[in-house]
């Protein structure tokens, strides 16, 4: 079993920066994907960004020059760097690992983003 544990959400001015992270511990043979999808009220939950465990990354359109996603092997942690944040950034963010030979997903429980002024 693995668990995810997220931190650095927040309220934030439009244009300005957040770092989130997820740090995972557990029964942790080998971590795969790391990623951030984020979710607001009524909506499906959308990818954000990925990254392999070869550093190769993928971005929604949306935030493509803005974000920035990272990993530390080691520490078995996934940061997700923000910056010129907008109002339609604002959601409910998850960190997402798949991990382990049967390449199983698991979530964390969700950190808030709110961008407003």
């Amino acid at each position: 079993q693995v668990q995810l544990v997220e931190s650095g959400g927040g309220l934030v001015q439009p244009g300005g920066s957040l770092r989130l992270s997820c740090v995972a511990s557990g029964s942790i043979f080998r971590i795969w994907v790391m990623g951030w999808y984020r979710q607001v009220p009524g909506k499906q939950r959308d990818m954000v960004a990925t990254i392999t465990r070869n550093y190769n990354t993928n971005y929604a359109d949306s935030v493509k020059g803005r974000f920035t996603i990272s990993r530390d092997n080691a520490n078995n942690t996934v940061y997700l760097h923000m910056n010129s944040l907008k109002p339609e950034d604002t959601a409910v963010y998850y960190c997402n690992v798949v991990a382990g030979w049967g390449s199983t997903s698991y979530w964390g429980q969700g950190t808030q983003v709110t961008v407003s002024s």
